[in-house]
């Protein structure tokens, strides 16, 4: 049996635009701290590899310590470790990867073409390629087929499962042609859970913590098993220090758009990035969005609020009218028994209006 960490896309260093500079240098040092929790996990789930499927740092700027970090992190993992470089990433001869002193236990995938590194003690061999340009347009496992030798054979990849674009598209078909026990992938931000193509299992860990609203929720790495009979489980493992979410508060019913943040708010600081949405109807004016950010600034680590109210509309103001809107609302007012006249209102008011669904 075989139990492996996969990782992909950390983006260590990236620039976190949206935070005030103070901000967004605080969340890259908190990145680095990602790389000691990885160790940990590693120690702590008696990992025999660690995959690391490519962008590990985010390319546009990266700091020597930060390299320096990532070295000194995976150097105090006891298992062999293996890197695809991806299009954010990608290696070359001034590349981060190139000018490293790595560990011993560091392998780096350099080419295009897969390379395959023999483990006998493992009864295993792992496969990889690298970006060695920030875009590929070609298929890193085209042509590539695994020997049925009765070892295991694992690849770990940065490319698009199904993708059109240039960064390094797979084709389903290939996966599955592919003879591989498990295919470690980077690319998407999003954990995919296990997949399968023909005999081969795949999967995108998705990015180990957030880095804007497009990525919400939590985020982590891969545990995976691979039983001697080639059987493949795999558990998500959250890691990630903060995470990015987006909360709605319905004004609806409220007197102010303060009660309805309030509502929403977490019982102790979270420390978590959200957005926080204004929805429903309202009964008052615009909402001071300055004021309610500032209310919610102390339960975040940062936040913004966003209006999608609409204001409170009289549902009967277009019952003299001579259409047939008016003719419909004339006829629902009218209706004494029918016991929520409102609700059918606005039901009648959004098929003829918008063909939409009635608001709450």
């Amino acid at each position: 049996m075989l139990k492996l960490i996969h990782g992909a896309d950390f983006h260590l260093d990236a620039p976190f635009a949206a935070l005030s500079p103070e901000k967004a240098r605080q969340r890259r040092a908190e990145q680095r701290q990602l790389l000691s929790r990885l160790a940990d996990l590693a120690e702590e789930e008696g990992a025999d590899l660690v995959l690391l499927s490519g962008d590990l740092l985010d390319g546009g700027e990266t700091y020597q310590e930060t390299v320096e970090a990532l070295s000194h992190a995976l150097g105090q993992i006891k298992a062999p470790v293996f890197i695809a470089p991806g299009n954010h990433d990608p290696y070359g001869p001034r590349s981060a990867y190139a000018g490293t002193a790595w560990p011993d236990n560091v392998h780096i995938f350099t080419s295009v073409q897969p390379e395959g590194v023999e483990l006998p003690e493992l009864g295993c061999v792992v496969h990889g390629a690298a970006f060695t340009t920030p875009q590929a347009d070609r298929s890193p496992l085209m042509g590539f087929s695994a020997p049925r030798d009765g070892r295991i054979h694992l690849m770990t990849l940065h490319g698009d499962v199904a993708g059109q674009g240039r960064y390094g598209p797979i084709r389903p078909e290939d996966i599955a042609e592919s003879g591989l026990t498990y295919l470690a992938l980077g690319h998407i931000h999003a954990c995919s859970g296990l997949q399968q193509a023909g005999e081969t299992c795949w999967a995108y860990p998705g990015c180990p913590e957030g880095r804007g609203f497009d990525e919400t929720g939590e985020k982590g790495v891969l545990s995976v098993t691979v039983e001697d009979d080639h059987a493949v489980s795999a558990r998500f493992v959250p890691l990630a220090g903060r995470r990015y979410e987006i909360v709605e508060a319905d004004v609806t019913g409220k007197d102010s758009a303060g009660e309805a943040l309030r509502a929403v708010l977490p019982p102790s600081p979270s420390g978590d990035c959200c957005r926080i949405l204004l929805t429903g109807q309202r009964s008052f004016g615009a909402p001071d969005l300055a004021a309610l950010t500032a209310l919610a600034q102390p339960s975040y680590f940062s936040v913004s609020v966003r209006d999608n109210t609409r204001p409170l509309r009289d549902l009967w103001q277009r019952a003299g009218e001579d259409s047939l809107t008016g003719l419909v609302l004339r006829a629902l007012k009218g209706e004494k028994e029918l016991e929520d006249r409102e609700l059918a209102a606005r039901f009648a008011l959004a098929a003829l209006e918008h063909g939409e669904d009635p608001c709450p």
